[in-house]
């Protein structure tokens, strides 16, 4: 018969560490390129100023889906940070979170939502609130809309942007002692 030693004890009462929080700074290189990329088919494809082609150049679309992509996986990252943290009680599951994305209506209401969850998670971590529910989903919500009305590379880097705002606070947050459970949650 076996018995566990103590050492496998101790390693298990351990924290495990948490994965890194998404590279924004890609977010902003692809955002970057997206431009360069839109400005390279106006140049080249003048009518697309006019009004926008069914199919658009292949360079264009790639640039387009490359960043979109990278956006899901961080979203993605964010939840799987989240997701640990919290020892699987944080209510938005990593993958729900980047699918949601894609659901036509749906989506629109999602890059709301999940941010102000973050920012619930946050603010609950802290003594003080950092985050404003609002504003936080606002922030997502007004760029994604950027990103699909107005410019791809202008709603990517105002997408990562609000990325940075993110990263930054869901960092201070998970360095930060949780705040104690008896007191009601800022904000809500």
């Amino acid at each position: 018969m076996v018995w566990s030693s103590g050492e496998s004890q101790e390693q298990q009462s351990e924290p495990k560490a948490l994965p890194p929080l998404p590279r924004v700074w890609i977010g902003y290189l692809l955002g970057v390129a997206t431009m360069i990329a839109e400005m390279i088919a106006v140049t080249l494809h003048p009518e697309l100023a006019k009004e926008p082609l069914l199919i658009p150049p292949l360079y264009l679309f790639l640039a387009n889906f490359i960043s979109l992509i990278y956006w899901l996986a961080c979203v993605y990252e964010y939840h799987v940070v989240l997701a640990q943290a919290t020892a699987g009680a944080y209510p938005i599951k990593p993958l729900r979170a980047a699918w949601f994305h894609l659901i036509p209506i749906y989506g629109l209401y999602w890059v709301f939502k999940w941010p102000r969850e973050l920012a619930r998670f946050v603010n609950g971590r802290l003594e003080a609130p950092l985050m404003r529910l609002d504003r936080t989903g606002l922030a997502v919500f007004i760029a994604f809309a950027v990103f699909l009305v107005l410019d791809h590379g202008l709603g990517m880097i105002l997408l990562f942007w609000a990325a940075s705002y993110l990263s930054r606070c869901l960092r201070y947050a998970l360095a930060a002692r949780p705040a104690p459970p008896g007191g009601q949650l800022p904000f809500s």
